[in-house]
């Protein structure tokens, strides 16, 4: 536990700290955004080894690994996913696939900023995922525009810290579905899709975050089954890549109304002076 007193719900603790403002100091309490190491370890007939360590906020921690090993190709078919009794940053999974998940685990630890995670290239995705099915049709350019907007009032911890990131699930009407807060935005990405993990494939969802679209969110969107990406931030090339590749909508810069398509234009639908524009 971090100094200076419990978690919250939103994985938030309150420390003292020291202000300088105006040649002055001053002392209050601060909140600031928890981030704690998680363990994950997969068991064998002779050991037990670990599959992977994350660096998230605490809370949701199930959520996170089932939807972590969803977008690294690690999801089993038969298992047991059980939290240590006496640490709560160790879980231990059991699977008689642990062969193939000791194979292909990349056994390091992924910061909250993530940086690598999955495949690392669009070739290798091809190898692993389908495009993402939809069948709503294309989404009204005015529901996706007021996404983030929405995303941002579910999250009580980033309000209340400035260092959370969130990822919200959307029907393709824009209704909310489910939202989580971590600060690495790969795992509130995670969370959300552990969250509606019997729903997999996540067909006709909208993914939205609260930061840039790199090519990490769009290949955790297609391994979901998700079909459109909204990001408050910009995109990457790799990321507009490979939603090209995978005919997933991406926009980015959404924002105050407006939003840029990067891949997928065919997804939004607009007022009338859309058509002669998309």
């Amino acid at each position: 536990m971090p100094s200076g007193g419990p978690v919250d719900a939103e994985g938030v603790v309150h420390l003292p700290v020291r202000l300088y403002r105006a040649g002055e100091w001053s002392r209050r309490t601060d909140a600031v955004a928890v981030e704690e190491p998680l363990e994950l370890r997969l068991h064998t007939p002779d050991r037990e080894l670990p599959l992977g360590v994350l660096m998230r906020t605490p809370g949701q921690d199930r959520e996170l690994l089932l939807g972590w090993l969803v977008s690294e190709g690690l999801w089993p078919q038969d298992f047991t996913l059980e939290a240590d009794p006496e640490n709560a940053n160790v879980w231990h999974l059991h699977t008689p696939e642990h062969q193939r998940l000791a194979a292909g685990a990349r056994l390091a630890v992924s910061s909250s900023a993530c940086g690598v995670c999955g495949s690392g290239s669009v070739e290798q995705l091809l190898g692993r995922a389908s495009p993402p099915p939809w069948t709503a049709g294309p989404v009204c350019a005015a529901v996706l525009a007021g996404l983030p907007e929405r995303l941002r009032e579910t999250q009580a911890g980033f309000q209340e810290t400035g260092g959370l990131h969130g990822a919200a699930l959307f029907s393709a009407a824009g209704r909310l579905l489910c939202s989580r807060e971590d600060i690495g935005r790969h795992n509130a990405v995670d969370k959300v899709v552990g969250a509606q993990i019997a729903g997999l494939p996540l067909r006709d969802h909208v993914l939205v975050v609260s930061s840039r679209a790199g090519f990490e969110i769009v290949q955790k969107a297609v391994t979901a089954g998700i079909g459109v990406v909204v990001a408050v931030g910009a995109a990457t090339s790799l990321a507009v890549d490979t939603a090209a590749v995978f005919g997933v909508t991406l926009c980015g810069f959404t924002r105050e109304g407006r939003f840029t398509v990067y891949a997928g234009a065919e997804g939004v639908r607009g007022p009338a002076e859309w058509a002669g524009t998309a």
